[in-house]
């Protein structure tokens, strides 16, 4: 009999020990404690004012703190507490508050329900949420919320299975040196990932001015690779940053260009061009991209061709915000915008994207498809016909139940970057990055980089200086030149990304100097791979030999290959430029078979060489020929690749 006595009432002190009573802020409540309880009702009243007339979250959150710590057991201010995380970065720690209000007053707010259903969402409790959503549901009447709510429920069946099959990816916060208390977003990744910029709403902006959401406008920060990380993250300054808003909302591949947004006529694309260290004043883009609405994020193909951007159009939008592109025509102006279409739009927004190098692969971040929650991460590929696969969710961890966007990956995809709020965080929102753990064997066939990425430095041969040069890229299959670039002013660097699938001329030319080419014959199915080639470019003299190496023959015959033409046209272009120039045109092989064979095959093909250039015009004096089979090797014979350079054709300067 004790033993039951001494059960039954530890049973009460238990039950007694967490019922909760609610708590009023009243004299009767802290007779004590007047002077505390005055201070604590100012600080709700003032914070009222912060949060529901001035939507001032931050500042009114402060100081419903101040007042929980005074009386933490008040379901009113405890819901307004979760009411402010609700509306924050950090909306996952809502539940803790929405929580204890429910527990002290279940009818302390009659959306009381769908708020712990937000709150257990956030938290991946989606079981928990998806009772509440279709609790609450049971007396909504309004055909909008009806549905806002139902996608809630969809969400969370998404979240249950996407958490079940874990993506292999270490995420890791980019640290001190970039991110701060304040929003870091919208990071932006040269092809190499040498080279970072992002924007930033942080204390130091340009102008020091205030957003009327109470935060610092946008600037742009810029920050570099190096062995122990990233440097610390410097503003780009004027005339990129300015006292309005000034975001980085797309980058080239090979850094050279950038694309800002900028808040006027309901906010534009600008673009802006780095010559040597300096970018150029921004200006906004030619044609028809821009409008009296919302333009934002941009993207450019590897050609240079094609941008694609995010409008939210009424006319042409399927809803909120989509993407877009707009091709380049002949006179510089991008034609009037295409949406993508419904596989990758939807009546939900599509708020950022990143165009991959492969020119192939679109990463996107959208409320749509399957979605565990706000904005979800998506990947969708350009098929051989030329149309967009159905979306497929990044998943878990990378996608969360908030928001999760503005990703963006290097030229070998495996290493990315995105903005994302997690409780490690600097800030309100920070910037990550994400290495994957790549398995060769198990990966899809639309999960490979199918892209060479070149880069290197062009110098003048003789003095090492660094030159700003042209650099065109041929499809030697059709003779023509599809992209254009020019070097860096101050370093020579180039960067080039060349998608699978193509026979590439690579020519690199300047006024006054003889031209650079490169073969790049890269077959439809090859994995990423990285190039560094640097070119010397040499002066137009006497004795100066150039490699031709968009020459082609067919097999053990001197009869020239189509996919010639481009490089022979250079070589034209030179002659008729240079009319005093002459030139030896030299055939050559490697070491198999007879040199006897190899003179004759290496004399015939040099001759076809002058035979057309002939044909086009050149006066047969001005050039003469002549075959050295393996008699001057450039390479060892030793070694398939060094055989390859051996069999080759070149041009010498005899007279200029």
């Amino acid at each position: 009999m004790r033993q039951i006595l001494v059960i039954l009432i530890f049973c009460v002190i238990s039950v007694l020990s967490y019922s909760q009573v609610d708590v009023k802020f009243t004299p009767a409540n802290f007779p004590n404690k007047k002077e505390q309880l005055k201070v604590a009702r100012s600080q709700i009243k003032n914070a009222d004012i912060y949060v529901y007339s001035e939507n001032k979250i931050e500042e009114g959150l402060k100081l419903y703190l101040k007042a929980n710590e005074f009386n933490p057991n008040n379901s009113d201010l405890n819901f307004k507490i979760g009411y402010c995380y609700y509306n924050s970065s950090q909306k996952y720690d809502c539940l803790e508050y929405f929580k204890k209000a429910y527990e002290l007053n279940p009818k302390v707010d009659k959306k009381i329900e769908f708020y712990l259903a937000r709150g257990y969402h956030f938290n991946y409790d989606f079981d928990k949420a998806i009772s509440l959503y279709s609790s609450y549901l049971q007396d909504v009447k309004d055909k909008v919320e009806l549905e806002a709510v139902g996608k809630h429920i969809a969400e969370c069946r998404n979240g249950k299975e996407l958490v079940k099959d874990t993506v292999k990816v270490e995420i890791i916060n980019l640290g001190e040196n970039i991110n701060t208390e304040y929003r870091e977003y919208g990071p932006m990744v040269v092809a190499d990932g040498s080279k970072l910029y992002f924007t930033s709403r942080r204390k130091g902006s340009t102008g020091g001015q205030v957003a009327p959401d109470g935060m610092f406008f946008e600037d742009i920060y810029e920050s570099n690779k190096t062995e122990d990380g990233w440097t610390k993250a410097r503003s780009v300054g004027s005339p990129l940053n300015t006292k309005l808003h000034d975001a980085v909302v797309g980058i080239s591949p090979d850094g050279q260009t950038m694309y800002i947004y900028m808040d006027t006529n309901g906010g534009d694309i600008y673009e802006t061009k780095l010559k040597g260290s300096r970018w150029s004043k921004p200006t906004p883009l030619k044609g028809n991209v821009n409008t009296k609405y919302h333009e934002s994020m941009a993207g450019i193909s590897y050609d240079n061709k094609t941008l694609y951007f995010i409008s939210d159009n009424p006319a042409t939008s399927i809803g909120g915000r989509d993407i877009f592109y707009a091709t380049l025509d002949k006179n510089g102006n991008w034609s009037s915008p295409v949406n993508l279409g419904p596989v990758v739009n939807t009546p939900y927004d599509e708020v950022d994207f990143f165009l991959h190098p492969d020119g192939r692969t679109m990463y996107f971040c959208s409320k749509g498809h399957n979605s565990m929650g706000g904005l979800d991460i998506f990947k969708t590929v350009k098929n051989a016909d030329g149309e967009w696969t159905t979306p497929v969710n990044l998943g878990y961890p990378i996608n969360t139940p908030l928001d999760d966007a503005f990703y963006v990956t290097t030229a070998s995809g495996t290493t990315a970057y995105y903005a994302s709020v997690r409780p490690e965080g600097y800030g309100l929102l920070d910037l990550y990055e994400l290495k994957y753990h790549v398995d060769k064997e198990t990966q899809k066939e639309e999960d490979k980089v199918l892209v060479t990425l070149v880069k290197g430095v062009v110098r003048d041969a003789t003095t090492t200086f660094p030159l700003e040069a042209k650099i065109e890229i041929i499809d030697n299959s059709i003779d023509e030149v599809i992209a254009e670039f020019i070097t860096n002013s101050q370093t020579g660097g180039y960067l080039i990304n060349l998608p699978s699938g193509k026979n590439y001329g690579l020519n690199v030319s300047k006024e006054g100097y003889l031209f650079h080419s490169e073969n790049f014959n890269i077959a439809d199915t090859a994995e990423y791979n990285e190039a560094v080639i640097d070119v010397n470019l040499q002066r137009i003299e006497v004795g100066i030999t150039v490699v031709l190496k968009n020459i082609f023959f067919d097999y053990d015959r001197a009869t020239l290959r189509p996919e010639s033409f481009a490089e022979l046209n250079r070589v034209l272009a030179i002659l008729n430029d240079q009319p005093k120039l002459k030139i030896e045109i030299s055939g050559h092989t490697d070491d198999r078979g007879s040199l006897e064979y190899n003179k004759k095959l290496s004399r015939e093909r040099a001759q076809s060489v002058v035979d057309y250039l002939i044909e086009k015009g050149v006066d047969k004096n001005r050039l003469t020929y002549e075959g050295y089979a393996f008699e001057k090797p450039i390479a060892t014979n030793e070694t398939d690749e060094g055989r390859q350079m051996n069999r080759r054709v070149e041009f010498k300067v005899i007279a200029h």
